[in-house]
């Protein structure tokens, strides 16, 4: 004869499982640009948890690469969702466009997405989501051009960021000449030149940060841009700039970095719990 559990039973059986993350698919315009951008939200399970009704969680604002969208990150690598679970995080992936690099260009005045990712993404983030509501709550990382860009908005804007990392990055736009549309962004070697240096990350580092950073950075044995990050692990070994920084093995491809996040996201998760501690 077959047996059946009782139904009350079996739901409270199910019941550690019924809770998961959840990724919402959200408008955040951008006023400095007069656009609307597409942005993916990770919120981890606890977040619609009834005991969980006035928690304020940490973000992490994760950046696309060159030619990369909004989509980029939980459509490679849908483990995020378990990651924000475990680290208990929101993980926003906004959209830098298909080439921005992350500036607010001196060519173009209309093409501000270092105002929109650094500055309007995270006010309207903060308004949405019940989040940390500053730099104690909020790191910046992303991989190839976009951890370019965690890097030099990290340390840009490190009143609102109290974190920053890089995977794979662009740190160092020597490696980078006559490529990604940069020049469109930034100007010519020749009539620019400068701007290739005071709009890199490693350029970045040159104007002393008045608040302390926790700083990581990683890159692959066989990545062609191995060298710009090992220029900038030494730029901060120079200026005594505390950071992690790791080289493994790896090329600059979606295997490196769905290995790279979770480390990325548990020394960001460490960094929250000892600024809460400090509060």
């Amino acid at each position: 004869m077959k047996k059946y559990l009782p139904l009350r039973l079996f739901a409270l059986l199910l019941a550690p499982f019924a809770q998961a993350a959840t990724v919402d698919s959200i408008t955040l315009p951008s006023q400095s640009m007069n656009k609307k951008f597409i942005c993916v939200v990770i919120k981890p399970d606890s977040y619609s948890q009834a005991p969980y009704a006035e928690k304020k969680y940490p973000v992490v604002y994760l950046l696309h690469g060159y030619s990369g969208c909004y989509r980029n990150w939980i459509t490679r690598v849908p483990e995020l969702k378990e990651l924000a679970d475990r680290e208990q995080l929101l993980i926003v992936c906004p959209d830098g466009g298909y080439s921005s690099w992350y500036w607010d260009s001196p060519l173009d005045p209309a093409f501000r997405y270092e105002t929109y990712i650094a500055a309007e993404v995270p006010l309207q983030i903060d308004q949405q989501y019940r989040t940390i509501a500053d730099r104690s709550g909020r790191a910046i990382t992303g991989l190839s051009m976009g951890g370019h860009g965690g890097i030099y908005l990290g340390f840009r804007h490190a009143e609102r960021f109290g974190a920053c990392g890089s995977m794979s990055g662009a740190v160092d736009l020597s490696y980078s000449i006559n490529k990604y549309d940069i020049a469109k962004r930034i100007g010519d070697t020749l009539t620019y030149r400068n701007n290739w240096y005071a709009y890199s990350a490693l350029g970045a580092l040159d104007t002393p940060i008045k608040q302390p950073l926790a700083i990581i950075v990683d890159c692959g044995l066989d990545d062609h841009l191995i060298q710009g990050n090992r220029n900038l692990h030494a730029k901060l070994m120079q200026l005594k700039i505390d950071h992690d920084y790791i080289e493994r093995p790896g090329k600059h491809d979606w295997n490196y970095w769905r290995n790279a996040i979770p480390y990325q996201l548990l020394f960001f998760s460490k960094y929250f719990r000892s600024a809460a501690q400090k509060k």
